[in-house]
C-alpha cells in the first residue's frame, strides 16, 4: 500500500509575483499549482493508493473562486483515477465564526467521489486498491467545538490553550485504543509538535498555536504519522516514522534553503502492527528558487559597480526570486551605477530588493581656526586624515585632486576663518 503525504499547499500566496501573459494569473500562483501538478503526476504514475493532505489548502479562510477551481481540478484527476484523497482541515481552512463552512467542506457537500474531509477528531476507514486503511485525523483544534462556554468562562488564553492540548491528547489516546490492529493505520494532524523546527508558518498564523508532545502521536498503534502546519520537511521520530512533509513551495526568504516536496510511504498490509512500513522517501519538487546575494565592496576598489556585477555573475539568478545586499563604504556609494546592476538582475523572475548597507560614522568637526591659512589641498589632506583613509587610496585621491586643481597655476590664498566640516 503506497501513501503520498503532503501539506500546507497555501494556494493564494502571491508575493513576488508578476502577471503571466498567457493566463492572466499571478506567476506565483502558477508556481504553487505547478508543484501540485508534479505531485498529482507522481500519484497517477507511481501506483499511489491514497493521497493524504495534512491541511492548509489555501492562504486564507475565504479562497477566491479561481483558487477553489484550480485546487478542484487537481483533485478531480485523482478522483477520476480512483485514488482517494483525504483532506485534513488546517488553521487556514477553518472559519472564524462558528457555523461557517471550512474552506474544503464543499467537496463533502458535493459528495465528490474519492474525496474525504477530516474536520474533526475521528477514525476514518478508507477503501483503497490495496485494501482498507484507518486514518485517525486531528484537524486544527476548533476552540468553539472543543470547549463549551461554561468550560472556558474566566480562563486566560494560556489556560484555554492548555485545556485544548489536554483534550487533543486524550482524544488521540481514545482513538488509538479503538483501532482494529489488523488494518494499517495512519495518523494525521495539523498541529505543532514540541521540538519541531518552525519557520514561515509562525508569521502566517491564523489563530493561536497549540503544541503537543511527541509521545502523544508517536504510538505503536500507528504505522505512520503524517503531519502538517510546519513548512520545513523533517522527520521527528522513527518506529513509527513521525514526519512533517513541509510545504510544496517557498513562501519567503526564511525558506530559501529548505527543500520542498512530499513524502511517500509504503506499507505492507499483511505485516503485523508496528512492522508494516517497508519504505519512506521524500520526493523534492521543482520549487521556485529564492536567492540572497551579498556583495561586499573592498576599500580601495576604484569601480565598486564592477565588483557588484562580478558577485552577481557568480550566481545563477535565472528565474529566481532574488534580493541583493551591497556592503559599501560611504565614499564609494555614490559611484554605484544602479542601471547596470538592475540590468544584471534582469534574468531573475523577480527582484525582491536591492539594499545598500553603508556604515555611517558620526560627523566630526575640526575645531574653529584649524583651517585658517590652509590651501584647498591641505584642507583635503586633513579631511582624509580625519577619516583614517587607507594610505595608498589617500595618495591616489590626492593625486587626482592636484590634477583637478592644477596647483602649479593656482594662487595659494588662505581659506576663510571658521574651520571646515568633515
Amino acid at each position: 500500500m503506497r501513501i503520498l503525504h503532503f501539506s500546507d499547499l497555501h494556494i493564494g500566496v502571491e508575493n513576488y509575483s508578476k502577471t503571466d501573459p498567457g493566463t492572466g494569473l499571478p506567476t506565483r500562483l502558477l508556481d504553487f499549482l505547478s508543484a501540485l501538478d508534479e505531485l498529482v503526476e507522481y500519484a497517477l504514475n507511481e501506483g499511489v493508493d491514497l493521497v493524504l493532505f495534512a491541511g492548509d489548502a489555501y492562504k486564507g479562510r475565504d479562497p477566491s473562486q479561481t483558487h477553489q477551481r484550480e485546487f478542484a481540478k487537481r483533485l478531480a484527476r485523482l478522483s477520476g483515477a480512483g485514488i482517494p484523497s483525504f483532506l485534513l482541515v488546517g488553521n487556514h481552512d477553518l472559519p472564524q465564526p462558528v457555523g461557517r463552512a471550512t474552506a474544503v467542506e464543499i467537496f463533502r457537500t458535493l459528495d465528490v467521489p474519492n474525496v474525504i474531509v477530516g474536520d474533526q477528531m475521528h477514525t476514518h476507514v478508507v477503501s483503497t486498491r490495496s485494501g482498507p486503511l484507518q486514518i485517525v485525523s486531528l484537524p486544527w483544534p476548533n476552540r468553539s467545538r472543543l470547549l463549551n462556554r461554561d468550560e472556558s468562562r474566566g480562563l486566560s488564553l494560556d489556560e484555554v490553550t492548555a485545556a485544548i492540548e489536554r483534550i487533543c491528547t486524550e482524544g488521540v489516546q481514545r482513538e488509538a485504543s479503538r483501532l482494529d490492529p489488523g488494518i494499517p493505520t495512519v495518523f494525521t494532524a495539523h498541529v505543532t509538535i514540541n521540538g519541531a523546527t518552525t519557520g514561515t508558518e509562525q508569521n502566517m498564523m491564523l489563530g493561536r498555536d497549540h503544541t503537543l508532545y511527541p509521545s502523544v502521536v508517536h504510538r505503536p498503534e500507528f504505522d505512520y504519522v503524517g503531519l502538517g502546519h510546519i513548512h520545513k520537511h523533517q522527520v521527528l521520530r522513527e518506529g513509527p516514522t513521525v514526519a512533517y512533509s513541509g510545504s510544496l513551495q517557498r513562501v519567503d526568504f526564511s525558506e530559501e534553503r529548505d527543500t520542498k516536496g512530499f513524502c511517500v510511504v509504503d506499507l505492507n498490509p499483511d505485516a503485523p502492527q508496528g512492522k508494516r512500513m517497508t519504505d519512506f522517501q521524500f520526493h523534492p519538487v521543482s520549487a521556485r528558487r529564492f536567492m540572497t546575494i551579498e556583495s561586499r565592496v573592498p576599500d580601495g576598489v576604484l569601480d565598486p559597480t564592477s565588483q557588484v556585477l562580478q558577485d552577481i555573475a557568480r550566481q545563477d539568478v535565472a528565474e529566481t526570486v532574488v534580493r541583493l545586499t551591497i556592503h559599501v563604504s560611504p565614499d564609494m556609494e555614490p559611484l554605484l551605477r544602479d542601471a547596470e546592476i538592475q540590468r544584471a538582475l534582469e534574468p531573475a523572475h523577480y527582484v525582491a530588493s536591492i539594499n545598500r548597507e553603508v556604515p555611517r560614522e558620526r560627523r566630526q568637526r575640526v575645531p574653529a581656526g584649524t583651517g585658517e591659512g590652509m590651501t584647498p589641498i591641505e584642507a583635503l589632506d586633513l579631511y582624509f586624515e580625519s577619516h583614517k583613509l587607507e594610505p595608498a587610496r589617500k595618495a591616489k585621491l590626492m593625486q587626482y585632486a592636484r590634477e583637478l586643481l592644477n596647483e602649479d597655476e593656482m594662487s595659494p590664498e588662505p581659506m576663510e576663518p571658521g574651520g571646515i566640516s568633515t
